[in-house]
């Protein structure tokens, strides 16, 4: 299936309330952040989109995203909860989206800024949208996405093949 499009999606998690003395990771999404979800999630659907695996920071905030956005759209994949992508950084991502299932289609990941961005931009090869690539650059906002075309398969991410090609938010 190496000649099959791959869409690899880089979402922020959306709006969580502050912190209440519970931990960072224990924050969980605002109303704004539930309403943030059904927006983009719509996006992504009219973009024909729709994850076949979601690799989820451990962080309930991000988890709650997932959640809501799979809500919204009907999506049937099960998150993959992991720890590296609370603590990790753009390698730890990157590492993850190449153990991805090689049929998968689109690959989703929920984590955090900078992180997401960062591997947005570090993603954003040559052909990219520039205005993406600005947008980018300068971080996303919580639920924001970074959509990229993926030429090859999941293991060869991040070795130049990747275009940045939207991004999506919840704001006008």
């Amino acid at each position: 299936m190496s000649d099959m499009q791959r869409t690899l999606v880089l979402a922020r998690h959306a709006k969580a309330m502050a912190g209440d003395g519970g931990g960072d990771a224990d924050r969980p999404l605002s109303e704004l952040g539930y309403e943030q979800c059904r927006i983009v999630a719509r996006e992504l659907g009219g973009l024909g989109l729709q994850p076949a695996v979601a690799l989820v920071s451990k962080a309930k905030r991000a988890l709650q995203t997932f959640h809501a956005m799979s809500a919204a759209a009907s999506w049937s994949c099960v998150p993959d909860i992991r720890e590296d992508l609370y603590t990790g950084y753009v390698d730890e991502i990157l590492d993850a989206v190449r153990e991805a299932d090689p049929d998968a289609g689109v690959v989703m990941v929920f984590g955090h800024e900078p992180t997401m961005s960062a591997a947005g931009f570090r993603l954003a090869g040559a052909g990219s949208d520039p205005g993406a690539v600005t947008r980018v650059r300068r971080g996303l906002p919580t639920a924001g996405l970074a959509v990229l075309e993926v030429d090859g398969l999941w293991e060869s991410v991040g070795r130049g093949n990747t275009k940045l090609r939207w991004i999506l938010t919840p704001l006008a």
